[in-house]
């Protein structure tokens, strides 16, 4: 009886441990919330190799994916709005006032005061490539909760490049990490490896509510019909970047698209070295030879606009009020006839001083649509007597500043993120813009730029965009061809992940998964 009373014992005390085991286990499986997203574009060939915002377009992942804030963020109507500033002021053309929010605490557990941001302004301002020459600051005093900004000249769109994600604000004292850094966000960055993944953890003290999830992953999936794979079989909860030939697939009620206009154009940039398309006939051709509403139908199954100029329709600024070249194939032949490119040897491509016109295309495929506007424009060009060879890469990035290594440069752009004209002719444009790898110049725009710097004024300011962009226009250094409509998709229980014009702000403490 000894033996039987101690057996059992033995066995009741067993089985509680493994039922207290069991119920641990079990309640920390429900408790834990935990969700992935596919994303085709976080990776070094889109110039995000990490959530770094001070390192070249890495901002776009640290506020895509909750982890980094700015001063000013954009309303869905994309005006300016506060955010880690409470409020703003402007005191004289060279003199902003901002006010920082109380109780913000950066992932470091350092408080965020008007010190922390100077710092990081400063900091941004000295490593990042395009920063300096849009903000423009002078100077930068901090006093409690209190920044005052100084500028050089003055700068109208000051606010809305304090919205950009390289103004994300961050501890810079707490360094950066294998391209982590310590934002101020509802998600923490714990591990991040480049062109694979991002983890991150809930931010158990974030100022703007309690985060939902526990755990997120961001996983790299460059590959379309990978990305849709990894979605049908629940891999993953939610996804970006989807290639719309897959869109029926999702058309269900096992999954919600959240839907947005924006201003991400695709578009061809014209190498002015290149000795083909700097020959004006030869871009002006290219212009009319592209079928915009055929890609638009066919290729993005309807899921954008054809282009008219850099800016959608319905801007202040927006394309519709300039003119452009309609696709006219026939006209485009008569173009590079009058210009002496005539097929002499019946090839079906032309020819001038014995020169085949042939055009290097560059574009790269983890944006999906490009590589099919590829294979379109090489067939529609084909048609009126030019050859176009495709070279679709990761490493686009380092090839488009050798102007000996292309012709056309393709790629997707969102050309008004701070809700400012400005934005795109400082990037890209100008003679001093960082990536005006084309080599465009015009003594027009150049003009209108400086006009535009200093204009206050928004009516004034669109009238002097619509200019600017018909100056490109006129000259064909730029070929815009259509503008997309974001789409991001999810499995039916995820909530909160929702489609923004700026493009950002996809990861909020909103974002759930019932």
């Amino acid at each position: 009886m000894k033996k039987f009373f101690a057996l059992f014992f033995s066995l009741c005390l067993a089985a509680g441990l493994l039922a207290g085991c069991g119920g641990s286990g079990g309640e920390k499986a429900v408790s834990m919330k935990k969700m992935t997203v596919g994303d085709t574009t976080f990776n070094p060939e889109n110039a995000e190799p990490n959530v770094n915002p001070h390192e070249s377009y890495a901002g776009w992942a640290c506020i895509r994916y909750g982890i980094g804030e700015t001063l000013i963020r954009y309303s869905d109507k994309m005006e300016v709005e506060p955010w880690l500033a409470k409020s703003f002021e402007n005191i004289d053309p060279l003199t902003w006032k901002l006010t920082l929010r109380d109780g913000v605490k950066f992932h470091s557990g350092r408080a965020m005061d008007a010190a922390a941001v100077k710092e990081c302004l400063e900091a941004l301002a000295k490593n990042h490539d395009r920063a300096p020459k849009d903000l423009m600051i002078d100077s930068i005093e901090a006093d409690g909760q209190t920044l005052t900004i100084k500028t050089k000249e003055p700068r109208p769109a000051l606010l809305n490049y304090l919205g950009d994600p390289y103004a994300c604000i961050v501890d810079v004292k707490a360094g950066v990490k294998d391209g982590i850094v310590a934002g101020t966000g509802p998600y923490i960055a714990v591990e991040c490896k480049s062109g694979d993944h991002l983890t991150l953890k809930k931010n158990a003290n974030y100022w703007n509510g309690t985060p939902k999830l526990d755990e997120l992953t961001i996983k790299t999936i460059s590959n379309g019909g990978t990305l849709s794979a990894a979605l049908q079989s629940g891999e993953i909860d939610a996804a970006y970047g989807m290639a719309y030939e897959s869109y029926p697939l999702f058309q269900n009620d096992k999954f919600h698209f959240s839907q947005v206009a924006t201003s991400r154009a695709f578009f061809l940039w014209m190498n002015y070295r290149s000795p083909i398309v700097s020959d004006p006939a030869v871009r002006k051709a290219i212009a009319m030879g592209v079928n915009k509403e055929g890609f638009v139908k066919t290729l993005l199954h309807g899921n954008g606009y054809p282009a008219q100029g850099v800016f959608p329709a319905g801007f202040a600024f927006g394309g519709d009020k300039t003119k452009t070249e309609s696709y006219d194939p026939e006209g485009a032949k008569k173009v590079l006839e009058a210009a002496g490119w005539i097929d002499t040897d019946g090839d079906g491509i032309r020819e001038k001083d014995g020169k085949k016109l042939t055009v290097r295309w560059l574009t790269y495929p983890s944006r999906l649509e490009l590589p099919l506007l590829a294979e379109s424009a090489q067939a529609e060009l084909k048609k009126i007597g030019i050859d176009v060879e495709v070279n679709s890469t990761a490493s686009h990035n380092k090839l488009r500043k050798d102007s000996a290594a292309w012709d056309v440069y393709a790629s997707a752009m969102v050309t008004a993120p701070t809700g400012d004209p400005e934005y795109f002719f400082a990037s890209c444009c100008l003679d001093s813009s960082p990536v005006n790898n084309g080599h465009f110049h015009s003594d027009k725009l150049e003009a209108l730029a400086k006009e535009l710097s200093v204009e206050f004024d928004p009516a004034k300011r669109a009238r002097l965009a619509v200019d600017m962009q018909q100056a490109i226009l006129d000259d064909n250094g730029y070929v815009f061809c259509s503008f997309l409509q974001m789409s991001l998709i999810s499995k039916k229980n995820v909530v909160g992940y929702n489609a923004h014009p700026c493009d950002y702000y996809q990861i909020t403490a909103e974002t759930d998964k019932k």
